[in-house]
This record gives C-alpha cells, sequence and structure tokens, in this order.
C-alpha cells in the first residue's frame, strides 16, 4: 500500500509540474540557401542552460515553466536573433524566423560553414534530402561505427552494393566493374589493373576520407561510360584548430593464426616496396637470384598505425587557409585452404582437379596533404596523394593437373608465388569561384599517375615419375608445356591528364528574392594513356626429342632450388627460353608482349534546373561526348591496331516533387554507353591463375545503356530516413566474359547478345529506437540505440547468342565461336537479394567519455560468376552471410580505444557449376579481430 502511495504521490507531481509549463517551438529557414530549412542551429532561452538544436528540417521544440523570456537564436557566420516571449502554462508558442548572414560575410563562406559537419550523418541526410538527383552519401561518422577500413567496404554497407570477393571492385544493382565509374573529388581516377575499368576500391584507407557519394543516377558532370554508379571519393578538408591524432592497432586472422607455421616466398620484403627486373644475359646462364621455394615467414600478426594532423590559420581578415596530412601503414595475413577445380565438363568431370593452401599478406602504405585557401569568395583547393599497395601469395596446389593426359591419377604439386605491387600518385587543383550573385564559376585539372607490377611471379608444376602411381616419387620427366615452370615479369603504367569547367547561371528570382532557375554549362577532358608489357621465361624441361636426357627425382618439392640451378643448366636439364624463343633464336628474343595506346575524351554538357512550383523541381540537360581509343599491340598470338571512335549524345532528365516537408519523390533517366577496356580488345593471353587463361577481342566494341530510377523518401527526424526505389536498365549489346570454343578452353569478352535488362527494387530504414538526453553543466549528454536496415531485390535477364558473337567477330577478322549452353541468362554478379542490418548504442559518460557499440549484418544470395557454355551450367557464388561486432570507447579527451570482431560467422565461400553440380572451388576467410588505440595530442 506504501509503494501504492509513493507512486501516486509521484504521478500527481509529475501531473502538477506538467501543469505548470508551456511549450515553445518553431521553424528556423536559411535565407542565404533560398529559404530552405537551417539545421544544426543553437536555440538558446537567454540566462539558463535551458537550449537545443534545429533538426533536419529546422524544426526545434523547448518545454519550459511559464514565465517572460528572450529566445536566443544563433549559428556560425549568421546574424544572431534575441526575440522576446511570454509563455503561458499548458499552452504552445510558435516562433518562426529567416536567418542570414552577417554583414561582411559572403555567401559562399556561410555555405561552407553550414556543410560543417559533413562527416556525420545527419548531415549527410540533409544533402540527399535537397537534392533534385538521387544519389547517397555514407560519411566517415557512419564508418568509424560500422568498423569499416577502406572504401570497397564502405559501399557494401549502402544499398544495392555487393563486394566481388578477392578484390576491391563493387557490383552495384547487379552490374559489375565495367559499368561503374571512380572519382576523387569529382576527377576521374585511373585503373590499377588491367583487368579492371576502375581502381581497387580496397586501397583507400578511411583515413583520407570525408565522405563517400554514390550516384546511382547519370549526372551530366560525369562521364557517360556508367550504368551502376558512380562512386565519388571526397577527401577530408580539416576545420578547426590544430590537430595532431597518431592511431595503432593490431589484429590476428582466426585461419591464419591457426596455422602452426606460416609460408611466403623469397624475394618480396614486408614492406610493400619490393621492386625486381629479370637479371641481364637470362638465357645465356641461370642468373635468377632468388629462390624458387617457399620461406617461412614472421607470425601473421597484422598491424596498422596512421599519423594525422590538420589546422586553421587567419591570413588577413578576409582570408583563411586549412592544411591536414595523413600517412598510414597497414597490412594483413591470410590463409584459405579447400578445393579448386577447372574445365569441368557436360559429365561433371573436372579436368583439374586440386586441393590447395594459399598463403598471402597484404600492405598499404598511404600519404595524403590538402590545402584549402580562401579569399572573399575565391577558393583554392590543391590534393596531393599517394598510395602503395603489395600482395603476395604463396599457392600450393595438389592433385590433378588434366584428368585426359597430365598426371591424370593425381600425385601432382604445382606452387605459384605472386607479388603484386601498384604505385598511384594523384594530384588536384581544383577552384571555386563566385562572380557575383548569380553567376558561380567551378572548375579542375589533374595529374594521375598509377605503375602496377608483377615482378617475379614463379610456378612449378612437378608430377609422379610414374603418373600410375601417385604417391611415388617425382620429378619434371613428364612435363608436357613450356610455360609449366616459368618466371613472369608484368608492368603497367597508367599517365593520366583530366580537366573540368563549369559556369552556373541563376535566373528568375521570385518575390521572396529566391533564384528559380539555373543553367550550367561544363566542358570535361579526359586524356589517357596506356602502356602495358610483359616477359616470361619458360624453364623447358629436356625431357622429350633428341634432347632428352636424364631427369633426376625430385625428393623435396619445396626444395626446387636444387634443380634449377647453373649446374643442371650446364648439365642440358633444362632451357630457358621467352615466347619468341630461346638462345640464339633472334635479336628480339628478348623483346617483351606489349600492347598500349591512347584514350580521349572531350565532352560539353548543358544543363537547366528550374523550381516550376514549391513543390516540383526539374533538371534537364544533354551531353555531347567524343571517344577516341586506339590500341597498338605485339604479343604472341597477333601484332596490330585496334581503333574505336565515336560520339554519343547522352540526354538525361531528373524530377523532384516535395509532398511535404518531410517527403520527397524523384524520378530520373539517361542514355549512357559502356567502353570495352585496353586488355579486353588486345589480342593477348593472361595466365589469370592455375585454372583461368584470358585472351583480348579486337572486335569488342561499346555497349548503349538506357537507365531509369524512380523513389520515394521520407525523413521523419533529423538521423531517420525510410525510402523505396525502384530502377530499370536495358543495356544494348551487353558484354560478357565467356569461354570460346578452343584447344586450352580461354575465356574471352565478347558482345555476347542484343540486349540485358535488370530491374529491382530497394528499401532503406535509419532509425533511433530511443534517445535520452541528460544536462551536465555545459555539456549535454546522450544515450541512444539506434538501426539501420536497407535491403535490395533485383531480377535480370540478358540474350545469349553464339550467332552474333561469331558474326561481328568474323567480320571484324578476329573470328570467336562460343557455344552458350542457354539462349538466356541472368547477369553476371548479380544478387537476387541483398540485405544490410546494423544496430548502434551509444552512451556518454561526460563530455569527453562514451561507449559506443555496432552490430553489423550483410548478405548476398547466390550469384552467376560465369556463364554456361558448351551444355554446361552456369558457375554459381553461393550466398553468403557476414557478421561484424565494433565497440569504441573514448576514455578521455585525448585516449580512444577500439576493439572490432568481423566475420564472426566465418562461412565457406563456395564456387559451384550447377547442373553438374560440382563445387570448383572452396574456403573459409577466417574472422579478424582487431584492437586498437588512438592519442589526440
Amino acid at each position: 500500500m506504501r509503494k501504492i502511495l509513493v507512486i501516486l504521490v509521484v504521478i500527481f507531481s509529475q501531473y502538477i509540474n506538467a501543469q505548470d509549463k508551456g511549450t515553445i517551438k518553431g521553424k528556423l529557414t536559411d535565407k542565404e540557401m533560398n529559404n530552405e530549412a537551417l539545421p544544426f542551429a543553437n536555440v538558446l532561452i537567454k540566462g539558463t542552460t535551458i537550449g537545443t538544436q534545429t533538426d533536419m528540417d529546422g524544426n526545434y521544440t523547448i518545454s519550459i515553466k511559464a514565465g517572460s523570456y528572450t529566445i536566443v537564436f544563433s549559428f556560425l557566420g549568421y546574424k544572431t536573433l534575441e526575440i522576446p516571449v511570454i509563455v503561458k502554462a499548458g499552452e504552445t508558442v510558435t516562433v518562426n524566423r529567416l536567418m542570414s548572414a552577417e554583414e561582411g560575410v559572403a555567401l559562399d563562406e556561410i555555405k561552407i560553414k553550414a556543410s560543417v559537419g559533413k562527416e556525420k550523418e545527419a548531415a549527410l541526410l540533409i544533402d540527399q534530402k535537397k537534392a533534385v538527383t538521387i544519389d547517397q552519401k555514407i560519411g566517415v561518422q557512419e564508418l568509424a561505427r560500422k568498423g569499416v577500413s577502406n572504401v570497397a567496404s564502405a559501399l557494401t554497407k549502402t544499398t544495392g552494393i555487393s563486394k566481388q570477393e578477392g578484390s576491391g571492385s563493387v557490383f552495384v544493382r547487379g552490374l559489375g566493374d565495367r559499368y561503374n565509374v571512380t572519382t576523387l573529388n569529382g576527377l576521374p581516377l585511373p585503373s590499377n589493373n588491367p583487368s579492371k575499368k576502375n581502381i581497387s576500391l580496397d586501397i583507400f584507407s578511411t583515413d583520407i576520407i570525408e565522405f563517400i557519394s554514390i550516384d546511382k543516377t547519370y549526372n551530366l558532370k560525369n562521364y557517360g561510360d556508367f550504368s551502376g554508379a558512380n562512386v565519388d571519393i571526397v577527401s577530408k578538408n580539416y576545420r578547426g584548430k590544430g590537430m595532431v591524432e597518431l592511431s595503432f592497432g593490431s589484429s590476428v586472422n582466426s585461419e591464419a593464426i591457426a596455422q602452426n607455421d606460416f609460408y611466403l616466398f623469397d624475394g618480396p620484403n614486408r614492406s610493400g616496396f619490393y621492386t625486381k627486373n629479370y637479371p641481364a644475359f637470362p638465357l645465356n646462364n641461370y642468373n635468377f637470384t632468388t629462390s624458387w621455394d617457399r620461406t617461412s615467414a614472421n607470425s601473421p600478426i597484422n598491424m596498422n598505425i596512421s599519423l594525422k594532423a590538420g589546422d586553421s590559420f587567419e591570413l588577413g581578415e578576409d582570408t583563411k587557409l586549412n592544411v591536414f596530412g595523413v600517412v598510414s601503414y597497414d597490412n594483413g595475413y591470410k590463409f584459405r585452404e579447400g578445393v579448386a577445380r577447372g574445365s569441368v565438363n557436360v559429365s561433371g568431370v573436372a579436368r583439374r582437379d586440386y586441393d590447395f593452401m594459399s598463403y598471402g599478406y597484404e600492405t598499404n602504405t598511404t600519404a595524403m596533404g590538402n590545402m584549402r585557401l580562401k579569399h572573399k569568395d575565391q577558393v583554392l583547393r590543391y590534393n596531393a596523394l599517394m598510395i602503395n599497395t603489395s600482395s603476395q601469395r604463396q599457392q600450393e596446389y595438389t592433385g590433378i593437373v588434366d584428368i585426359f593426359d597430365y598426371a591424370p591419377e593425381g600425385g601432382a604439386f604445382v606452387q605459384r608465388a605472386t607479388f603484386d605491387r601498384t604505385e598511384l600518385f594523384v594530384h588536384q587543383l581544383l577552384g571555386d569561384h563566385r562572380i557575383n550573385d548569380a553567376i558561380d564559376i567551378n572548375w579542375g585539372a589533374a595529374y594521375n599517375y598509377v605503375k602496377s607490377d608483377t615482378p617475379n611471379r614463379k610456378q612449378n608444376i612437378v608430377t609422379p615419375d610414374d603418373w600410375n602411381v601417385p604417391n611415388g616419387p617425382k620429378s619434371f620427366r613428364l612435363t608436357l608445356n613450356d610455360s609449366d615452370n616459368h618466371r613472369f615479369y608484368q608492368d603497367l603504367e597508367d599517365e593520366e591528364l583530366t580537366a573540368k569547367l563549369s559556369a552556373t547561371y541563376k535566373f528568375n528570382k521570385d518575390e521572396e528574392e529566391v533564384y528559380k532557375g539555373k543553367i550550367v554549362v561544363g566542358y570535361s577532358g579526359r586524356f589517357k594513356t596506356v602502356d602495358f608489357e610483359s616477359t616470361q621465361f619458360n624453364f623447358t624441361i629436356n625431357n622429350s626429342g633428341g634432347n632428352a636426357v636424364p631427369q633426376p627425382l625430385i625428393t623435396d618439392v619445396y626444395n626446387l632450388d636444387s634443380y634449377f640451378n647453373q649446374a643442371n643448366f650446364n648439365a642440358g636439364l633444362f632451357n630457358i627460353r621467352t615466347f619468341r624463343g630461346g638462345l640464339g633464336t633472334g635479336a628480339d628474343v628478348l623483346a617483351p608482349q606489349t600492347y598500349g595506346g591512347r584514350q580521349d575524351i572531350n565532352a560539353g554538357y548543358v544543363s537547366v534546373e528550374y523550381k516550376f512550383s514549391p513543390k516540383f523541381t526539374g533538371v534537364f540537360g544533354i551531353r555531347g561526348e567524343q571517344i577516341t581509343q586506339t590500341i597498338s599491340y605485339n604479343t604472341s598470338i597477333s601484332v596490330g591496331d585496334a581503333n574505336l571512335d565515336q560520339f554519343e549524345i547522352l540526354p538525361s532528365v531528373s524530377l523532384k516533387y516535395e509532398l511535404n516537408e518531410k517527403q520527397n519523390l524523384k524520378f530520373a533517366a539517361s542514355k549512357t554507353y559502356t567502353l570495352p577496356q585496353f586488355k579486353e580488345r588486345a589480342p593477348f593471353q593472361f595466365d589469370e591463375s592455375t585454372t583461368l587463361t584470358t585472351l583480348g577481342n579486337p572486335a569488342l566494341y561499346s555497349s548503349t545503356n538506357y537507365n531509369f530510377d524512380f523513389k520515394w523518401d521520407f525523413f521523419p527526424k533529423s538521423e531517420e530516413i525510410i525510402s523505396i526505389g525502384t530502377f530499370g536498365r536495358f543495356i544494348n549489346d551487353p558484354i560478357n566474359q565467356a569461354t570460346i570454343n578452343s584447344a586450352s578452353n580461354d575465356v574471352s569478352w565478347v558482345n555476347s547478345g542484343d540486349l540485358a535488362t535488370a530491374f529491382g527494387v530497394e528499401f532503406e530504414m535509419r532509425k533511433n529506437f530511443f534517445e535520452n538526453e541528460v544536462e551536465d553543466g555545459d555539456d549535454t549528454l546522450t544515450s541512444k540505440l539506434t538501426g539501420g536496415m536497407n535491403l535490395s531485390y533485383l531480377n535480370t535477364s540478358q540474350d545469349l547468342d553464339g550467332n552474333k558473337v561469331f558474326t561481328e567477330t568474323t567480320a571484324a577478322g578476329s573470328p570467336l565461336s562460343v557455344d552458350f549452353s542457354e539462349t538466356k541468362s541472368g547477369l553476371t554478379g548479380a544478387s537476387d537479394l541483398l540485405a544490410n542490418l546494423d544496430v548502434t548504442y551509444l552512451k556518454e559518460y561526460t563530455g569527453d567519455r562514451s561507449i559506443q557499440g555496432t552490430v553489423a549484418f550483410n548478405y548476398f544470395s547466390d550469384r552467376i560468376f560465369a556463364l554456361s557454355t558448351e551444355g554446361k551450367g552456369n558457375i554459381i557464388d553461393s550466398g553468403v552471410a557476414t557478421l561484424d561486432f565494433i565497440f569504441k570507447a573514448k576514455l578521455n579527451k585525448k585516449l580512444g580505444l577500439g576493439l572490432s570482431a568481423k566475420n564472426l560467422l566465418n562461412p565457406t565461400i563456395k564456387r559451384t557449376q550447377e547442373n553438374q553440380n560440382v563445387i570448383v572451388e572452396s574456403y573459409k576467410l577466417g574472422a579478424n579481430i582487431k584492437l586498437s588505440l588512438s592519442y589526440n595530442f
């Protein structure tokens, strides 16, 4: 009874207290931004600590005891307003105000001040809400919350995007690398891989990022080689007082750390800056100095370290300089074990059938510096970026090389040691200039340089000395192919100049002095040169014909230096040859296989944006592009040229209708194209792995794409969104990889049919489940639980026509034959279902102490890896679910602690040839556990 009385007293007192209060609410708008809502403005009751901030829609609400007060509205760079107000018990007073810039403060400065929080999720949602186009942004705050360390992983947290396993490439709505575009601060980036159009996104550390913008609909300012998404990486722009932060972390991979011994190979160091060329006179003697054999590595413990610094300087009353720099290094060990099978026939028999172990080691070294100089209405920015990445792989395969004629009973041992290194250098200079209230000028120029090397790749194949006794002693006696034992050297250089220039003119002010329309006229130029060369030294075993010599037994497959040495070379056990021949064949015997050329794109565009009514806005534009691509090649297959010259007219439209202050409808439509890449058109035979060889097709030509999107967005609160979107893609003459009819079952690129389509539905939701704020002196301490979910359902289809491939390639003088198993198929890389879910809890104890924990889940369903041919089934990547946990603690003003556990489910990665139901590859990636520490000086 006593407890009941106490409860009743508490309830009654709260009721009396509530009856003694009134409410002040209202909305702040921004005169400098066409009277749009002004978020994150400060609202304070003068002489008290009672206050709040406006939400994403500019709204605020304050509950206070009845009385007379002065309410203060403030925002950095804007005039502070003080408004007297009388609050009556039980009543609500509405106070709306229009905020404007302080006198002498430039409009451009106001815009920059207003965008200070671009790293924050709420600020990026504001941008998404205001934009007429359909785009999405993910900022550093969200990346840190989800424990994301690079751009490729970041994109998989957004709707409709999945990552290609084993690479830094992504699929956007089922469309792979060739359909996407990567830019840095709006200027294009080159590729670091001859097999890819885009640079590998996992080389970009989140240390250098302010946010990532993902345009899934075509924007005229971008190049027209697009249908999936334009991924724009916006580099960090530091604002504020001087800062120096040192971070250190260490982690382990569960699969790698479980190995009693971890092996790599001789040659590359652990820094990632290794380079190696072949020796002088490589055919005369055995002059190679690195070992063929694996070596023990350090304990497979990963580490990362980074140093960031930034500061701002007032150089005068109207001039300010911001500088920021970051240097970071991280490495990682990986281990995979499983099965690898190739060339599975209609009966389900794999010609190549291996068990394998793969040891891996990767590094990433990044250095970035930028400066931003602002003088009144003039802004200049300079960005410099250097990234050096490396990847070592010691791969060991045991089993059948070819079930029909090469160690058919098994017992073969294949060793492949590969080191890849990429160096990227980017220099960018950008400018923004306000001529007057109606005219803006924006420009940018960049120099990009990429060098990608594979120095001294090594491969050996040892088989049983008697193929009928697979477990017997081994030798090179029955080696069939000259290329089975080789050293390979590859070099790719990509040099590029890019430029952009645009002018914006605003027109037709309304009665509130707000412009209704604007015209943008612009130019883009991209001038690329590509040079690729490779040399392979085949160690030809003298085991047949008149030159045959007795071959010794191999007692230790991990001691092949006992065979490949000067003594055995002198004894004639093996010779060293290139694809052009051996010693004495000719003066050009060491000449590498090459391809290279230029790609120039000159483009002009014009767009008109107009606000037809307070609710309806449209953007209409057209872009013209002249594309010239010239390739020259000199390979073991062919010598010649392949040219492509085309002009594209690319119209686009984006429409936005505001249902109310919180809801938008958006529509977009455009025409774009897809270019073939240099490697895809050069007839060069790439030995990609032990199970895949690719060959370029000079007859390859561009696809034409038609893109449609429709989306509804609802923004309930400042950090919340609910959206549903649909999209369609129509691709004429799509480009696909396919196995061609050849003795070696090579894979090439072909225009595989007349039409491909992709239709889908996307859903996204971010929700604050609860939020509690407590005043603690000058600080407002927050406790909140938030969650997010995005789902994507996709349906794709494409025509497959072997007759079309043969007819078109024959007409171009390079006939290829493909026997597709079906006349229709889904798109490669397209999962029917993609899902991301995350839940985050934040608890602030003081202004300098807090904890935050996030659980994140990702899933993609089965997807096609390779199309079926010759009656065989498609090769399918099985769906994978991943679960991550991320914990961060701010211990004080200077010290932070982090713990992450990723891929906790550690599912089996499996690739299967359907119909025959044969697993062609399987392995586990392992869970990654990481501990990190940061200190802010």
